[in-house]
């Protein structure tokens, strides 16, 4: 893989910033599609056919890969055709075999889900697509963080030995954050639409519809977001020198070279004190999160709700919400410290989780009959864990290295994950012991508890500077 030396990158215009924006919204746009159903719909469609709390809550183990794509997210950044370019050498072929198992999905029989072999056969088409958007994401996460930090490159081409410059104005700090900010929204904006689409709209038209059809409807989408990123010429300030470390390890392919390489390039994750506590935020960030989220769904269904009513009144408002959310928190953050923002919008995620708690116990005990109430505070849940969600990444791509754009994101991303994906693979256990009542009070708890890392890590901060 070797690179010649980067030009100097083109003019950073406002032009070509809402360009750059475009493309990324409809890249999280089609990578939200697929999304859409696994975390959305499909835990009210397998209530809908009385699958069980506990079987729900093994859905978890569909989004592992998304836990465990930082063991190969060195490959993704490191490999690629110079001639396709660095991103689109990975999403292209992803995006199509995304639409291929789409395909597949569309063909399977849904009326046998009460069957256990055909939910689990449901559930390796969909880890097959989960581990295809989990590489899909790597390579957008790296062409997102490079295109959105290109203002910030300095002079001299990055080499994979080399920290983010550090010397750059008060101005150009404040207009990059900002930027920042703005493309992570739209990560957010377009991830979000495409949950709207593959979940609640799915959920809408399924009667309609049919299965077959609306998979091959998705499938269809997918495709027509695949051509925006067919066309964008990757500029070569999108690539970087690889060290010396990599090269060796690349040429002698030796498991020693290639493992003091891995080495040397996560060594960044435990260098300080600080990065250190960092970890422990990332860890510790999306429990509570994990936890409540899968058994919303399902809570839903219990209570009365058909599926098209989930699909829009939760769903696509819910997703609405979060849209909000993520606009919101590009102003607010332009007010806010990433410690502020971290602790002030986490915090009032864990309230809105508490207030599912006492949704459920109104329902059965029937001091609520207005479904009213659930939605309500659904769009609140969704748009504050939106907010936590835009403080939590642009925190992350400030924490990701330019040489190392895609990897560091991807690294920090999975350990965001790792917890809250267990957590949701035990949600399941949980609603089943405790009811929804508690289940959903004990998860407000538990995020009270992880707010105490991201005062620490901001304690260290302090004392460091």
């Amino acid at each position: 893989m070797p690179l010649s030396k980067s030009p100097a990158p083109p003019s950073n215009s406002h032009l070509t910033h809402y360009k750059t924006l475009g493309l990324l919204l409809t890249l999280y746009l089609a990578q939200g599609l697929p999304a859409g159903f696994i975390t959305q719909a499909l835990p009210a469609i397998l209530r809908e056919y009385k699958v069980s709390l506990v079987a729900i809550g093994w859905s978890g183990l569909i989004l592992v890969p998304w836990g465990l794509k930082f063991l190969w997210a060195t490959v993704v950044d490191g490999y690629y055709s110079e001639k396709i370019g660095r991103a689109k050498s990975w999403i292209l072929p992803m995006q199509g075999l995304s639409i291929v198992i789409l395909v597949a999905v569309a063909f399977f029989e849904p009326h046998n889900l009460a069957q256990t072999p055909s939910v689990m056969t449901l559930y390796g088409m969909l880890f097959t697509l989960s581990l295809i958007g989990a590489t899909h994401d790597v390579a957008t996460d790296g062409l997102a963080t490079r295109l959105l930090k290109v203002a910030m490159a300095p002079k001299e081409p990055l080499t994979h030995d080399m920290p983010a410059p550090a010397s750059v104005s008060v101005n150009q700090t404040t207009n990059h954050h900002h930027r920042q900010s703005q493309g992570n929204a739209i990560q957010v904006i377009g991830y979000r639409l495409g949950l709207i689409i593959g979940g609640g709209v799915l959920l809408m038209l399924l009667e309609q519809l049919g299965w077959r059809n609306s998979f091959l409807a998705m499938a269809a989408l997918v495709a027509i977001n695949t051509v925006p990123i067919v066309f964008f010429k990757e500029h070569a300030h999108t690539s970087v020198i690889p060290s010396k470390k990599q090269v060796q390890a690349e040429k002698s392919g030796s498991f020693k070279a290639l493992k003091n390489y891995l080495s040397h390039h996560y060594q960044y994750f435990w260098s300080s004190r600080e990065m250190l506590a960092w970890l422990g935020v990332l860890l510790t960030y999306k429990i509570a999160d994990g936890i409540s989220s899968g058994m919303v769904k399902p809570m839903m269904v219990d209570v009365g709700l058909n599926l098209q009513q989930i699909g829009f009144w939760a769903t696509i408002l819910g997703s609405a919400a979060s849209v909000a959310g993520a606009g919101v928190a590009t102003i607010l953050m332009k007010r806010l410290t990433r410690f502020m923002s971290l602790l002030y919008f986490n915090l009032a995620q864990a309230l809105t989780t508490g207030l599912y708690g006492l949704v459920a116990y109104g329902f059965y005990h029937q001091l609520l009959t207005d479904f009213l109430w659930l939605y309500v505070v659904n769009a609140l849940e969704h748009f504050c864990a939106s907010l936590a969600l835009i403080a939590m990444l642009t925190t992350i791509m400030h924490y990701s290295r330019p040489a190392n754009a895609g990897s560091d994101f991807t690294v920090q991303v999975c350990l965001l994950t790792v917890l809250g994906g267990s957590a949701h693979f035990a949600s399941g256990y949980m609603a089943h012991f405790l009811g929804y009542q508690w289940h959903f009070l004990v998860s407000m708890l538990i995020g009270f508890v992880c707010l105490a890392p991201i005062i620490y890590w901001h304690k260290l901060q302090n004392n460091e500077k």
